[in-house]
């Protein structure tokens, strides 16, 4: 993925039109396959400087996949009176230097931490051991299991590093599931008994962190189905997931 820059200078009494040509150039943006997102940001010292950020697949599907493609006239026309207001037109390649602010906690912070997730993981294995459904599939568990998997979903939601510099990370997490055949069943009593513990354990009720925690469980329990089926994906070599907010940050009052 790569992000392209395009800093215009528009004279003030056309600032209203120029934002006016760009939400109708961006219908063809948002139907556009090569297009991740994109924002025009206004500056506030300069009034009649723009900023355009497109963030795209890849700097060939730029070019030669959206505009040579069937979305590209629709946008060049809505947008070609300014396209001698260009200032700078170029592509970059976003780096390592990448992260987060302050402004909102991670999802461990607001879950309690690693007390939090050490809780909730022991007293739900707790149960799984007495669970007719899930007890199967657990049956020679490694009496640290709970330990592991706590330092697994503390680092998804923006805890330490923990399980991947001390667990082998996200290649090691998939290739636990490896010939498990789990079933539907199974993964459906895994989400709700591990929801219902998550209430008994006192972890953060609100909306939206519950939302982010059922999103998780969702992706990550279907994943494991595919590891542990008879046609597993290649092992990720990708780093740890991370989860955040999203749409809906933490609710403060």
């Amino acid at each position: 993925m790569i992000v392209e820059y395009i800093r215009y200078t528009i004279a003030e009494p056309d600032g209203a039109e120029f934002e006016a040509a760009y939400a109708r150039a961006a219908k063809s943006l948002e139907v556009a396959p090569e297009c991740v997102d994109y924002e025009l940001s206004r500056c506030q010292e300069e009034p009649s400087a723009y900023v355009l950020r497109i963030r795209w697949t890849s700097t060939d599907e730029h070019l030669n996949g959206f505009r040579k493609g069937e979305h590209f006239a629709a946008f060049f026309a809505a947008i070609r009176p300014y396209v001698s207001a260009i200032e700078e037109m170029r592509h970059y390649t976003v780096t390592e230097v990448v992260g987060r602010g302050g402004s909102n906690p991670t999802l461990y912070e607001w879950a309690g931490g690693a007390p939090a997730f050490e809780r909730l993981f022991t007293t739900f294995y707790e149960r799984v051991a007495r669970d007719e459904i899930l007890a199967p599939v657990f049956a020679d568990m490694d009496a640290h299991h709970a330990e592991h998997v706590a330092s697994w979903l503390a680092e998804v939601f923006g805890g330490p590093a923990r399980y991947s510099t001390e667990s082998g990370g996200h290649r090691h997490m998939a290739s636990r599931h490896l010939g498990r055949g789990i079933t539907e069943t199974q993964r459906r009593r895994w989400v709700a008994l591990l929801l219902e513990t998550a209430d008994d354990v006192g972890l953060p009720a609100d909306p939206e962190f519950r939302g982010v925690l059922a999103y998780y469980l969702e992706w990550g329990t279907r994943m494991a189905i595919l590891y542990s089926g008879p046609n597993p994906p290649p092992l990720p070599e990708t780093p740890m997931p991370r989860w955040d907010w999203g749409q809906t940050p933490p609710y403060r009052g």
